[in-house]
């Protein structure tokens, strides 16, 4: 038996005006086919909630990320929201919010580990956020989808900030842009065990514009050098060029 629905709207911070939204979210169609079959029920599953979940959190995401991030370039954008909303990252989240104690499943579902399934639970996050958006409209599925999906963390991650921070393609091009030569990356050295090694990196840009970097990673020390110079050709953006 699952646990009270209440529970759910307790974390989510959100009480259902219409519950039966909130039920047809976390109803799965293995559970439907199967009720229908013994009782001729006519619950609905939540696929089509999950459909018009996705659209919404594809517009919410997009919506933040040109707020947060006005200065970023359109094919950065796409990139960082490709990682917000991927399976991987909404499991977590769904993870998080315990969806899967909540689900309705039929009984294969339930004995297959239904409720720990990715697939299964990021179709319940994207029909929650569409049942959100039903029961109270945009502003409290927005409010829900920047605490529970964006939330500050996810600009904290190493991946996504790789995506907000390519400071390498910045740096590529803004050399481009200014008929510079491209950036050459040179490993100057690599200090402790194998485990744990620290690199150094040097870029230069032509013969006027060079940094060094350390880095855990050859990648990490690159993205950091390369973010080096790409400062010094912006400070200078105002001067005449060579």
């Amino acid at each position: 038996m699952r646990p009270d629905l209440e529970l759910l709207e307790t974390a989510i911070g959100h009480p259902f005006h219409n519950r039966e939204l909130l039920e047809r979210a976390l109803t799965h169609s293995s559970h439907v086919h199967e009720k229908r079959t013994v009782t001729g029920s006519c619950l609905v599953d939540n696929e089509q909630l999950e459909f018009l979940g996705d659209s919404i959190l594809g517009f919410l995401i997009s919506e933040a990320l040109i707020e947060r991030l006005p200065g970023h370039s359109e094919g950065r954008l796409s990139k960082l929201k490709a990682r917000i909303v991927s399976a991987a990252h909404l499991y977590g989240v769904a993870e998080k919010l315990q969806l899967g104690q909540y689900l309705q499943l039929g009984r294969g579902e339930e004995m297959s580990g239904g409720r720990s399934k990715r697939t299964l639970l990021v179709d319940a996050l994207e029909a929650l956020i569409a049942a959100l958006y039903l029961d109270s409209g945009i502003d409290q599925t927005r409010e829900f989808v920047n605490r529970y999906v964006i939330g500050d963390s996810v600009f904290a991650t190493e991946d996504v900030a790789a995506a907000l921070t390519d400071f390498k393609s910045a740096l590529q091009e803004l050399a481009l842009a200014r008929k510079l030569p491209l950036p050459r990356y040179v490993i100057l050295k690599e200090d402790g065990p194998e485990h744990s090694k620290t690199f150094t990196i040097e870029v230069r840009v032509g013969k006027d514009w060079l940094a060094q970097a350390d880095g855990s990673s050859q990648k990490s020390a690159a993205q950091n050098a390369a973010r080096l110079v790409l400062a010094q050709l912006v400070s200078a953006r105002k001067q005449p060029e060579a």
